[in-house]
């Protein structure tokens, strides 16, 4: 499995983006999704995860109610629609699938495969 995360870039605060992540292979469907962040100096976090089915969604606290996270089987694209960004929102975003692993859905850990990552800055 592939993944390339895209949909980054500048943007004041109050603003909105929409990351994408496209994935290569046939799995996808069966794949639980995940996105993550890490800003400079700091740890890489969770930020939201989405079953296979979508049925399943989990948000990390800070971005409940700004952040959204969906998916298009047919199109092998997970997204994260972000809105009232803040500059503390600041970071490379990374797309993350996991297979093989249960357990948490915050812990990176658990996750097979992971994009590139796109950064996002968010000006104040």
């Amino acid at each position: 499995v592939q993944l390339q995360a895209s949909g980054g870039g500048l943007v004041q605060a109050g603003g909105s983006l929409r990351l994408s992540c496209a994935a290569s292979g046939r799995t996808f469907s069966s794949s639980s999704m995940g996105w993550f962040r890490q800003a400079p100096g700091k740890e890489r976090e969770f930020v939201a995860a989405i079953s296979g089915s979508g049925g399943r969604i989990y948000y990390e606290d800070f971005v409940k109610g700004r952040f959204t996270i969906s998916r298009d089987n047919a199109k092998n694209t997970v997204y994260l629609q972000m809105n009232s960004l803040i500059p503390e929102d600041t970071a490379v975003y990374y797309c993350a699938a996991r297979i093989t692993y249960t357990g948490s859905y915050a812990y990176t850990g658990n996750y097979d495969y992971w994009g590139q990552g796109t950064q996002v800055t968010v000006s104040s």
